[in-house]
């Protein structure tokens, strides 16, 4: 890809190979996309399993990597197409148009990705099931792990868009912070009307220096609570809140 607009010599005549999209992708998901990279990896896993056939429709992540026509119409530099491919791909399984599954086969491990369709679903509860009648290419021994970015969702509902520099962030605490101490972080942060990741970070962070109580019901009333968050700061916050 360029900075110069390329033209495009239009579809040629006779009949051509066609992908099936629904209906609904342009309805409802569509207008939701605000990504360029996400627009068009998602494009392009709905054309890469539509070329496939049986019950079981997916596509690898190692197939995306080795795609070298998809990776230059990610990024202006090859080198950064990666990088790209991997945060679309995130953003896609984040906004629930993908389906995400980690195949476990020996030493090597599989990205496969599914379409968020009835169909995707329902493969995708058989594997976690243990099920694997239906996967004629993948020997006894392989373990299936079904992963949610919980980490991306979490952000977006409780902060807002995410950004590639933001993205890499919550990869990075996602390999250094249980997935039940993100979560917390995310609500306590909320609770104090802080809606920042750096906010959030420094309460991840206060919990690995000091260590992380057991979460327990208030025992005051609501507008007591309320009023003692007022007075108090905690300890470690001093230059994130406002006094």
């Amino acid at each position: 890809m360029t900075g110069q607009m390329q033209g495009f010599a239009g579809f040629p005549a006779g009949k051509q190979a066609t992908t099936p999209i629904p209906n609904l992708f342009f309805s409802e998901l569509l207008p939701l996309v605000d990504h360029l990279a996400e627009l068009k990896v998602t494009l392009h896993i709905f054309w890469l399993i539509g070329r496939k056939g049986g019950a079981l429709r997916y596509a690898r992540l190692d197939e995306l990597l080795n795609d070298e026509r998809l990776l230059e119409g990610l990024a202006a530099d090859p080198s950064s197409g990666e990088a790209v491919l991997q945060d679309a791909l995130e953003r896609a399984i984040a906004r629930g148009t993908l389906l995400h599954t980690t195949v476990h086969r020996g030493e090597a491990i599989e990205e496969w990705y599914m379409v968020n369709s009835a169909n995707g679903r329902a493969v995708l509860e058989k594997l976690a099931a243990g099920e694997l009648d239906v996967l004629a290419d993948v020997a006894e021994d392989v373990q299936l792990q079904v992963e949610r970015p919980a980490i991306f969702v979490l952000y977006e509902q409780n902060i807002g868009l995410l950004t590639p520099m933001i993205a890499e962030e919550l990869r990075d605490a996602e390999r250094h912070f249980p997935a039940d101490w993100i979560a917390d972080a995310f609500r306590e942060a909320a609770t104090q009307n802080k809606r920042s990741w750096k906010y959030v970070h420094a309460i991840l962070d206060r919990w690995r220096r000091q260590g992380k109580a057991p979460r327990r019901a208030p025992a005051e009333a609501p507008e007591d609570s309320e009023a003692r968050r007022r007075r108090y700061v905690p300890e470690g916050y001093e230059d994130l809140i406002e006094h």
